[in-house]
């Protein structure tokens, strides 16, 4: 095995502990850490939760002897931070560790580390290898690069629709049922969308139709903040600016259909969730009109789940 085939080996292990941060990281970036030393780990961490231990201080401090990191290299999935925020910076501690190697995965877009982490220790005689699943790593933290890069935040669109495209029945009061097409399995896993989103948005007529609770009954977590959208509020380039300037990162947006294609035709998305059930609704509301980049199709309860990207 080449020396790249186990760089990409451990990154990848990386990777996988990273993502247990999903709930407790953000608005932080999801990280991980392994610490190999004569091809063997002998230390694994990750962002567990935002304000406490970064993943290589817990990777750095699960190791049982430490005179080994003086012969180690250490993996981590994004650029080690060289500023002091609410901890101290992960660039100095490998710098005060002596270990000698550091593999990461991408450099890190935050405006206070930005390449800086690298500079730091590739000026205290470390080797520095930068770019091992450069894409994977970017991927897993897709929000917090969005969110740093473009000063909005991630916007997940979703809906659900019948077989023939429709999203609803035409409706004009609250006393009139919505169409439902939703299986008891697939909303738990809506809720499970929503528990991944510090804010929730809907338009006025959805509201004032349906009185949605926008919860995460069905699932364990945080039910994201919610947000009725009105005309008479501003743009949506207003309402962009407005959530970055909260520190908001991830936005899911719900619907209806004329919110949800204004989303679009402003291109003002990132990724769609498109549940369809398997039965024709006739008429109604047509659902939106969306192009973009396939993703994974998923057959659930019998509803397919289809994710869509956006070609940037």
């Amino acid at each position: 095995m080449g020396n790249r085939e186990i760089d990409e080996r451990y990154m990848r292990r990386c990777l996988q502990l990273a993502h247990l941060g999903i709930h407790g990281a953000p608005p932080n970036p999801m990280v991980g850490a392994v610490v190999v030393c004569d091809g063997r780990i002998i230390g694994e961490g990750y962002h567990e939760h935002c304000g406490q231990a970064h993943a290589e201080v817990n990777a750095i401090r699960s190791v049982g002897d430490p005179s080994l990191l003086r012969r180690s290299t250490i993996y981590v999935s994004l650029e080690p931070c060289a500023h002091y925020g609410k901890t101290p910076p992960c660039a100095q501690l490998i710098i005060d560790k002596r270990i000698p190697r550091v593999v990461a995965g991408c450099r890190d877009p935050f405006a206070k580390v930005d390449g800086r982490g690298i500079s730091m220790l590739r000026q205290a005689g470390i080797d520095v290898t930068v770019g091992v699943l450069e894409r994977e790593c970017l991927w897993l933290n897709r929000r917090f690069v969005t969110f740093h890069t473009q000063h909005r935040p991630y916007i997940t669109l979703k809906w659900a629709q019948s077989q023939d495209g429709f999203i609803d029945r035409h409706r004009t009061s609250a006393d009139e049922p919505a169409a439902r097409f939703s299986t008891p399995v697939t909303q738990a896993l809506v809720h499970k969308l929503r528990a991944e989103n510090q804010t929730i948005l809907v338009g006025r007529r959805t509201w004032e139709l349906d009185r949605p609770s926008l919860s995460v009954r069905h699932w364990h977590g945080q039910s994201p903040r919610p947000i009725v959208l009105s005309k008479d509020r501003g743009s949506l380039a207003q309402l962009m600016t407005a959530l970055y300037e909260q520190q908001v990162q991830t936005l899911l947006v719900e619907g209806g259909a004329q919110t949800l294609q204004s989303f679009i035709d402003a291109g003002l998305w990132d990724e769609a969730r498109i549940e369809t059930a398997p039965f024709a609704l006739g008429n109604g509301v047509r659902s939106p009109q969306i192009e973009g980049r396939n993703g994974e199709k998923l057959l659930i309860d019998g509803n397919i789940i289809q994710y869509i990207y956006k070609i940037s």
